[in-house]
């Protein structure tokens, strides 16, 4: 398992971004790169109640049920070096990893890794999805953090917001059994 992968079954929200950076991969640690905004986004949206960095991303899975994942595990620079093989193994694996840990919530980081794990007949919008993947599994398509995105930081937080109100009582109750632990 790659070390920027985080899982466990029954997750609040499940992030899957197309693959880890060179700097994420290096790092063992997710959303590392300098530019990305990830833990700033999650921080304005509400996702959490402070700034994490990329070194506490662990904390996340702890703390409050968030899991970390990727379509492709290999790490390039950018999706385009991604293949098409790739992307169908990627498809895949990331199928049977949300059947297997069930997340409440399955975030994809990036319209584009929606779209290749979906495969869509029409356009994609911003938010929840109507329908889910996996039955039982809300899908959520929200836009990447990478500092390659030309969306402002607030547009990108205001599409986040979405999924910190609705996974609100997740993320409440998971928050609750790590308490009695």
């Amino acid at each position: 398992m790659p070390i920027t992968e985080r899982l466990q079954r029954g997750l609040t929200v499940l992030f899957i971004g197309f693959n880890p950076s060179p700097a994420s991969y290096q790092r063992g640690f997710n959303y590392a790169g300098r530019n990305n905004r990830f833990y700033r986004v999650l921080y304005g949206s509400g996702l959490t109640p402070r700034l994490y960095a990329p070194e506490e991303s662990p904390q996340l899975l702890d703390e409050f049920g968030y899991g970390f994942t990727n379509l492709v595990d290999r790490p390039t620079r950018t999706a385009a070096e991604i293949t098409s093989a790739e992307y169908a193994e990627g498809r895949a694996r990331l199928l049977e990893k949300m059947r297997l840990y069930q997340p409440k919530f399955a975030c994809y980081v990036g319209k584009g890794v929606y779209e290749h794990t979906a495969q869509p007949k029409r356009s994609v919008p911003w938010g929840i999805q109507e329908v889910g993947l996996i039955p039982g599994i809300t899908d959520f398509v929200a836009p990447s953090t990478s500092g390659l995105v030309r969306m402002t930081l607030d547009e990108q937080i205001h599409i986040y917001r979405e999924l910190a109100v609705a996974a609100r009582a997740a993320v409440e109750a998971w928050m609750k059994r790590v308490c009695r632990r």
